[in-house]
């Protein structure tokens, strides 16, 4: 039988419609997409690609901790881009939160 765990946390943006903010199921955790909300205030963050890519990142960040887990563990993320004229920025602060064994 398997388990499912609904994970959340005030760390990261609430979920605002009818899904969690991730899942835990026979030791895997799955998160839901973020976009470049702020978790205090609820609202796109200002800023360019570089702050949207990081407040995104920290908010995955946060909810993997809430799971009992980290960026380390993350073995595939997805990334969608308006334009790939942000594909360099994004891809260096990207970079930042996964320096060794990026997820594919």
């Amino acid at each position: 039988m398997s388990t499912r765990i609904v994970v959340a946390t005030t760390e990261a943006p609430l979920a605002i419609g009818p899904y969690s903010q991730a899942l835990k199921s026979n030791g895997l955790v799955f998160v839901s997409g973020q976009i470049a909300l702020h978790p205090d205030t609820q609202q796109l963050v200002n800023g360019d690609i570089e702050a949207q890519t990081e407040r995104v990142l920290r908010n995955v960040e946060a909810v993997l901790k809430s799971a009992g887990s980290n960026l380390g563990n993350v073995v595939r993320c997805v990334v969608y881009l308006t334009t790939m004229e942000h594909f360099a920025v994004m891809n260096s602060v990207y970079g930042v939160f996964f320096e060794r064994e990026p997820p594919a």
